[in-house]
């Protein structure tokens, strides 16, 4: 019983051993990358909350997105024309808690600033 006790346990260590030492060798259809592209690009196409912190003609827009660009580096600022007005928009939020987080963080900073929600789109 002893020497059964033993060869099990001999053959489980050597089993152990062999087994940490596999290679893992995967091949990938070509066609993956570009089904990774299009889903990147219907991601960007994606409305998205934002928030508007101001709004004016060009110049006053371009002086606020400087502005927004200083106290909030790590958001997204954009400046779209909505005639006759230029209004400076930032962040691009899918989840409407997140939009509303950096809302009330923005509001402190920018008091006139509106979330804006998504358009629906009419597919």
């Amino acid at each position: 019983m002893k020497t059964l006790s033993t060869i099990v346990l001999f053959t489980c260590i050597i089993n152990f051993n062999y087994s940490q030492s596999a290679k893992v060798n995967i091949q990938q259809d070509q066609k993956i990358d570009q089904l990774l592209e299009i889903y990147k690009s219907s991601l960007s196409n994606n409305e998205y909350y934002r928030i508007q912190v101001g709004f004016g003609d060009h110049t006053k827009a371009q002086s606020i997105k400087a502005n927004v660009e200083i106290d909030f580096p790590d958001l997204v600022s954009k400046i779209d024309f909505d005639s006759p007005t230029y209004r400076v928009r930032i962040g691009r939020f899918t989840s409407r808690l997140d939009a509303e987080r950096k809302f009330n963080e923005v509001r402190l900073k920018y008091p006139d600033a509106m979330l804006l929600k998504p358009k629906k789109s009419t597919n």
